[in-house]
Parts: structure tokens; C-alpha cells; sequence
């Protein structure tokens, strides 16, 4: 947990440990969590605490074609703003007649209550979004073959279809 008011000088660096990468492991459905680090600077901004680093991670999850573990490594930026609880701003509505534009100041906002926020959970929740859940493992083209599914643009289409069509493609 971090002060709001008092904010550290130096890049707040985190780095899990073996317990919390098993706890974090099981929230995100994945094999395991080697290593988790990351560090982040901390400023006050005129909306609240401006929160900008980056994470670095090694994992094993199990590919989503074949199902065997994997490792991946994650390298991932984290720009976000610690806002006091009730102070976000509303976004416009469904039904009102508004352009709303995403500028670069318009990073994550985290609201806490209290004098103090907790910066490993937002580390750990980059982490659960930097995830692929659909990532394809060095045997997923092995598995697809055996299971009888080509890749797109693999084999050529057959059928009345596909003859109609390459015959027009001669012309």
C-alpha cells in the first residue's frame, strides 16, 4: 500500500513473491508464474496519482490449441492514475449526441479510498489483461493437423463453389 500523500521518491519496484505468483497463477488460469517484476514511478497529478513503469513477467499457460504448457514472457507498460474514490469522471451516455475522443491523458483510472491505494494489485491486474488467453503454443500446428483442422489458406477450397470461383479468376 502506497500513502497518496506521500508519495516515495525513487520507482516503486515489486517483485512477487513465491506465494503470491502461486495466488496469481490460479486467479488467471494459468500453469504458473515464474517470475513477476516491476517497476513504477509515482507522480501527483492535478486528477490524482499518475502511475507509469513497466512489468516484466515469465509464465507457463497452456496452449489454447493443444493444451500443453508453454512459456511466455510478458513485457508490458503500465500507465495508469490512482483517483480518490466518487472523483471519475462520467462518460458520456449511449443516448446523448456527443463525440468522446481518447487522448493520452485519459490512462486507466483506480479509484481508492482512504489515504492509500495498492499498487501490486494494479500490477497484478495489468498482468491478468497482458495475458493471451487464446496464445498458441510451439505444438498447436501439430495438434490442429492431427485433429483433422487446416489453417486458413492451407489447402485449396473445393466444391461447385470454389470451381465457379477459380474459373472466374481465369478470366
Amino acid at each position: 500500500m502506497i500513502k497518496a500523500r506521500l508519495l516515495p521518491a525513487d520507482a516503486v519496484r515489486i517483485e512477487a513473491d513465491e506465494r503470491e505468483r502461486i495466488a496469481l497463477a490460479d486467479r488467471f488460469g494459468i500453469i504458473r508464474i515464474e517470475q513477476l517484476k516491476a517497476s513504477v514511478e509515482l507522480d501527483i497529478c492535478a486528477k490524482g496519482v499518475r502511475a507509469q513503469g513497466a512489468l516484466s513477467a515469465d509464465i507457463v499457460q497452456a496452449c489454447a490449441i493443444s493444451g500443453e504448457p508453454f512459456a511466455a514472457h510478458i513485457e508490458e507498460p503500465i500507465v495508469l492514475r490512482f483517483i480518490e474514490e466518487g472523483t471519475a469522471r462520467l462518460t458520456p451516455s449511449d443516448e446523448d449526441d456527443v463525440d468522446f475522443e481518447i487522448t493520452a491523458e485519459d490512462c486507466d483510472e483506480i479509484e481508492y479510498s482512504g489515504d492509500a491505494f495498492d499498487i501490486g494489485e494494479a500490477v497484478a491486474q495489468t498482468l491478468g489483461l497482458a495475458i493471451d488467453p487464446y496464445a498458441e503454443g510451439p505444438g498447436a500446428d501439430a495438434a490442429r493437423e492431427q485433429a483433422g483442422i487446416v489453417k486458413e489458406g492451407k489447402e485449396a477450397p473445393s466444391g461447385p463453389l470454389a470451381a465457379g470461383l477459380a474459373a472466374l479468376k481465369k478470366d
